[in-house]
């Protein structure tokens, strides 16, 4: 069973997470730049149409990627100015932009766990979020939703938490993405070693949900 550390801890769940009882009603985001840009908004924003982006992307004058499975393609935002700043083109609006919502991926072959976490963090109203219950679609969703957070489990069965870490950091188009990984089989010194090597923090499991929430804000920046 998970054990609160906490007086002001509210109720726990089935499987003994305990859910904070104290309001979130004062708590803000810091207004984070819109990272990504879907082919239609970087045509908008360089009034061209859509052809024209793509043209862009097929001779490698935009950096961007596709989205796996997909036809899509998506432009890193620091990409676009580039471009857009080497041809002359106002960027203004596009700086101007901003959102206050955050992207969560939660990564756990135990579902019980991926619906806890998810509930909560779609409670606090924060968040934008999506799920994934395996390494192999850990990966496929970090390059499609582009996560600020990647909240990962170590143990997922075809493969470890570090591993997914290393092939994200591995990436330079992944390289701001912050990543909280989660287990209970870990020793202290396997944790702080896995800290090292470029995770951003460590989630004992069992884990109280106020603990998560308190990691979570901080690698987001949420005041």
């Amino acid at each position: 069973m998970l054990q609160t550390k906490s007086s002001l801890a509210g109720p726990a769940t089935d499987d003994g997470i305990t859910l904070p009882a104290a309001g979130i009603s004062d708590l803000h985001l810091k207004e984070p730049m819109n990272d990504v840009l879907t082919t239609g908004q970087v045509a908008k924003h360089c009034k061209v149409t859509i052809r024209t982006v793509i043209k862009w992307f097929e001779k490698g004058l935009l950096e961007g990627y596709r989205i796996p499975g997909s036809r899509d393609r998506r432009f890193p935002r620091e990409n676009v100015l580039k471009f857009m700043r080497e041809h002359n083109i106002p960027t203004d609006a596009l700086e101007a932009e901003s959102s206050t919502r955050r992207r969560i991926l939660i990564v756990d072959d135990d579902e019980a766990v991926r619906v806890l976490l998810e509930e909560y963090l779609k409670g606090l109203g924060l968040f934008d979020l999506e799920v994934a219950h395996n390494g192999f679609d850990a990966g496929l969703k970090t390059r499609s939703f582009r996560p600020h957070l990647l909240l990962l489990d170590h143990n997922l069965g075809d493969i470890t938490g570090r591993e997914v870490a290393q092939s994200v950091r591995a990436d330079p188009n992944l390289k701001n993405i912050r990543i909280l990984v989660m287990s209970g089989y870990l020793s202290d010194a396997e944790a702080k070693e896995i800290v090292a090597t470029g995770v951003d923090d460590f989630l004992r499991k069992p884990f109280d949900m106020e603990v998560a929430r308190d990691k979570i804000f901080r690698l987001l920046q949420v005041a």
